[in-house]
């Protein structure tokens, strides 16, 4: 069992506030990831989401998957190259529950495939146990400087 804080995550991955949606790694593995991050009430995604009723949009969800993927991707290629993941593909999302300020995202990702530097994977993100969203999706590595 692996886990990392946020300022490792950001060793990984590009992403930083107001769009890095994990705040730790719980644990991961060679294929599987275990991510986390608490949905705050200051988010400012709330001032136009349903103010009266503030609900965290389903892509923010995925949005998170993908970080967790790319963390996963991320730790297992070279650490020299400056290739990173991006989303190519997202099939079979299927949103189950509404996710609300103050709630933690419990953030799965499992690599079920590689091939080259296409890598597929399956998320699965939930709120005390209750999934919220289900989807595949897949990454390539794509180099920021070409």
């Amino acid at each position: 069992m692996k886990s990392l804080t946020q300022d490792q995550i950001k060793e990984f991955i590009p992403h930083r506030d107001p769009f890095l949606w994990l705040n730790e790694v719980i644990d991961i593995g060679d294929t599987h990831i275990h991510a986390r991050t608490t949905v705050t009430e200051e988010l400012d995604v709330f001032r136009g989401h349903y103010p009266n009723f503030p609900v965290l949009p389903g892509v923010l969800q995925c949005e998170a998957a993908f970080q967790a993927g790319a963390v996963l991707i991320a730790q297992k290629i070279e650490t020299n190259t400056e290739e990173i993941p991006v989303v190519t593909r997202l099939n079979n999302v299927q949103f189950r529950k509404l996710v609300r300020p103050g709630e933690t995202l419990d953030i799965e990702v499992e690599l079920t495939e590689q091939l080259a530097n296409a890598f597929f994977m399956k998320g699965k993100v939930s709120v005390a146990g209750k999934v919220t969203v289900r989807l595949e999706f897949a990454c390539a590595l794509a180099n920021p400087n070409a």
